[in-house]
């Protein structure tokens, strides 16, 4: 049984929607470290997608260091590293790169965009 909600949305890969998915309810604490994640069986049944994509979202979240490989266990929430300042700053710039792309692609102004970020920034009550 998966422990994360999912809706898929046409025009993006499957795996890349579980993937993020699964990257929201680690963040949101659906998930904790040491809970176990579905099997590539589990997976592909409890979504409806086939085995080849589950092992593929396995696959990439176990190299993001998210899922860790338990022998006799499965697959498991890994502890949370803080990442390096220059980590951090890499991936930040790489997704704010996407997301401008995305909206300017979408012809979304400036001030759409932060306030749409600060909406949902604040969906987590902090500042």
């Amino acid at each position: 049984m998966i422990n994360f909600s999912i809706k898929f949305q046409s025009g993006v890969p499957i795996y890349e929607q579980i993937i993020y998915a699964v990257k929201k309810a680690i963040v949101s604490e659906q998930l904790r470290p040491g809970d176990t994640f579905p099997s590539v069986r589990e997976l592909s049944k409890d979504l409806r997608i086939n085995p080849n994509t589950a092992q593929k979202v396995i696959a990439h979240l176990v190299r993001e260091k998210l899922l860790i490989i338990k022998p006799g266990i499965g697959s498991v929430v890994s502890e949370l590293k803080e990442a390096t300042d220059l980590q951090r700053k890499e991936i930040l710039d790489t997704e704010i790169e996407k997301l401008v792309v995305e909206a300017k692609r979408l012809l979304i102004n400036k001030k759409e965009v932060i306030d749409a970020v600060k909406s949902h920034w604040n969906l987590d009550n902090e500042e």
